[in-house]
């Protein structure tokens, strides 16, 4: 793994922006990921991310942290406890320069401790890459969760990229076993990261291996493009 997107990321913080990132999946063309969005603020924030920062308490896991922004906004505005983890090293490197504390670099399967609250945001329901391993990576999470703790997360239904037939069913080309798999190639400096695993998961998907797992499932928003935020719990 070259970490490009940490990269970018690190390079941002450093004062050596020149271009931004190019992502591109199996079901779609090449885009473009502004760098800034890493760094954005509260109130430049997505709804749904900002009622997840609102509803985090306690002792908070953000993992998948990125450029930190959902961190800092915990640790400096609300005063919580943040234990931030990424697989990019120099992800974390720029996390630290920017002032979040507990950042380090950790896979969550690796994880041990108590949180009141577990943040797996930007479509971070998922993470794990493919459906057949969402049930051991959301049991791992409910071993993470504190008596009365919660997992904030959220993602998108994404069958709406795909073309509908007149009895109602879709056109799905079958490149995985999910529709909601992909592979995920990012760029950077004319540079290009091997394929990784992605996964943008439906609702009632993620509410099933929730109840597969002993977690609740509940439905706490929807956004405007075909996206939602999730409260996962204990029963």
């Amino acid at each position: 793994m070259k970490d490009l997107f940490g990269q970018a990321i690190l390079d941002y913080q450093q004062g050596q922006y020149t271009e931004d990132i190019k992502t591109e999946t199996t079901i779609s063309e090449e885009d473009v990921l502004p760098l800034s969005y890493l760094f954005r603020s509260f109130e430049q924030m997505p709804a749904l991310e900002q009622k997840a920062l609102q509803m985090a308490k306690g002792k908070v896991l953000e993992v998948g942290c990125g450029a930190g922004s959902h961190g800092l906004y915990l640790q400096n505005e609300r005063k919580l406890e943040v234990h931030s983890i990424d697989l990019s090293p120099k992800a974390i490197e720029a996390c630290l320069l920017r002032g979040l504390r507990n950042a380090k670099v950790q896979n969550v399967l690796e994880t041990t401790g108590q949180y009141d609250t577990i943040l797996l945001l930007m479509n971070g329901a998922g993470m794990c890459g493919r459906l057949k391993q969402m049930g051991v990576f959301y049991a791992h999470l409910k071993t993470l969760l504190a008596p009365h703790g919660q997992i904030l997360t959220d993602s998108s239904d994404i069958i709406y990229m795909f073309d509908e037939n007149p009895d109602g069913s879709y056109d799905v080309p079958l490149y995985f076993d999910y529709y909601g798999e992909v592979d995920y190639v990012v760029k950077y400096k004319g540079e290009k990261e091997k394929p990784f695993p992605w996964m943008y998961v439906d609702y009632n998907t993620l509410q099933n291996v929730a109840i597969s797992v002993g977690l609740q499932c509940e439905l706490i928003a929807e956004g405007e493009h075909f996206d939602y935020l999730a409260k996962l719990f204990n029963s």
